[in-house]
């Protein structure tokens, strides 16, 4: 049976939210758990979601899908109000949060893209001559030892 009837109440299921927002349950109760969504538990101690909570695991996967990570998400959500529903002027403020983060990621993956036919081609991908892992030798103006390749390859100025 379609859930959609019931959904023009206040609240939803559990079930029902999961159904409309095209996750499973279980990532409602994880999302709940990580402090990202809110429910309220009926006498029965089952989950009860408003409405605009949709909106909310919306955008917890759009910005997952952005590789954003989670203590960014709960941030972010912390902006909104929790005594109404979100207005478009709240989630523009939420959403100005991501827009260096964006940029700076395309920055990366045009990088990435405009350099990855010739480093697959050279085969190098060597610390001290590949132009995709560390362009312009920045590593190796920061001396001897380990360098984490976790951060970003380039600084914004690099791009």
């Amino acid at each position: 049976m379609s859930t959609h009837l019931s959904w023009q109440a206040k609240e939803a299921t559990v079930g029902e939210l999961a159904e409309r927002a095209g996750v499973a349950t279980s990532a409602l109760r994880f999302y709940e758990r990580e402090g990202l969504i809110q429910s309220r538990r009926t006498s029965g101690n089952q989950r009860r979601y408003s409405r605009d909570t949709l909106r909310r695991v919306a955008f917890i996967r759009a910005s997952q899908r952005l590789g954003i990570p989670l203590a960014a998400i709960r941030s972010a959500l912390a902006l909104l109000p929790d005594n109404r529903t979100p207005t478009r002027e709240d989630w523009a403020r939420v959403s100005e949060c991501w827009r260096e983060d964006l940029n700076q990621r395309i920055r990366l993956m045009t990088q990435l893209r405009d350099h990855l036919t010739e480093c697959i081609g050279c085969g190098c991908l060597s610390l001290s001559h590949c132009a995709l892992a560390n362009p312009h030798d920045k590593l190796g103006e920061e001396g001897p030892g380990a360098r984490s390749l976790a951060r970003p390859c380039c600084d914004a100025g690099d791009a």
